[in-house]
């Protein structure tokens, strides 16, 4: 198990070497295990860069985020610019442009909602609006559609997690209830946790997914 100051090299390393962060700008902070990231960064994109970076790594227990979004002074947006560029956005993007995705803004902040059909366009519309110019945090509230399970949802879900982490597989519990999905259990890294949610939410059928695993280092 790594000491607290091996994983803040580690992390550390890991911001300087994703090139959509500024590290210089990022401190980097670890007790028991738990990251802490703290300092000044311009973008939303950034920020979550800088969350999935140090969730790379191995052995951080769990992570906290004390990064501030600042713009400078010429970038400031308002309120309706963030909300034009936002629909504008949502309008080209080929896998929701036919579907309900409503845009509202406060203080930089994006909450979308509406309905579309699959999780793919919802995760689409979501990852759109965190590049765009002055939005300082996304809050998803877009439902999915009901849809018709083709096959046993349940079935479908295993036969995924065998081909995407068949060794952890033993140790992943999926209780399905209607559209329902919840995962229990243990995998050995972040990498594998993220395939695990992958594998439910590509099913047909899956309206909304509990991810209850732990990772066991």
């Amino acid at each position: 198990m790594k000491t607290d100051v091996q994983l803040q090299q580690d992390v550390s390393a890991e911001l300087k070497w994703e090139p959509s962060i500024h590290a210089e700008d990022i401190g980097v902070e670890v007790k028991d295990g738990v990251v802490t990231l703290a300092g000044h960064v311009p973008s939303y994109a950034e920020k979550r860069g800088a969350e999935m970076a140090a969730q790379r790594v191995a052995g951080v227990k769990a992570l906290a985020v004390e990064m501030e979004i600042t713009l400078p002074g010429p970038n400031k947006r308002t309120d309706a610019d963030i909300a034009r560029s936002a629909e504008s956005v949502l309008e080209w993007l080929a896998p929701v442009a036919q579907d309900s995705v409503k845009v509202m803004v406060e203080n930089g902040w994006i909450t979308l909602s509406g309905e579309v059909d699959w999780e793919y366009k919802r995760q689409a519309a979501v990852n759109a609006v965190h590049y765009l110019m002055g939005v300082r945090g996304v809050t998803d509230n877009i439902a999915l559609k009901e849809a018709v399970s083709q096959g046993s949802v349940k079935s479908d879900i295993e036969a995924a997690l065998r081909r995407r982490a068949a060794d952890d597989l033993q140790n992943i519990k999926v209780d399905v209830r209607g559209g329902d999905i919840t995962l229990s259990g243990s995998v050995h890294s972040w990498s594998e946790r993220d395939l695990a949610r992958q594998a439910a939410w590509g099913t047909t059928g899956v309206r909304n997914v509990v991810d209850n695993l732990s990772i066991a280092y």
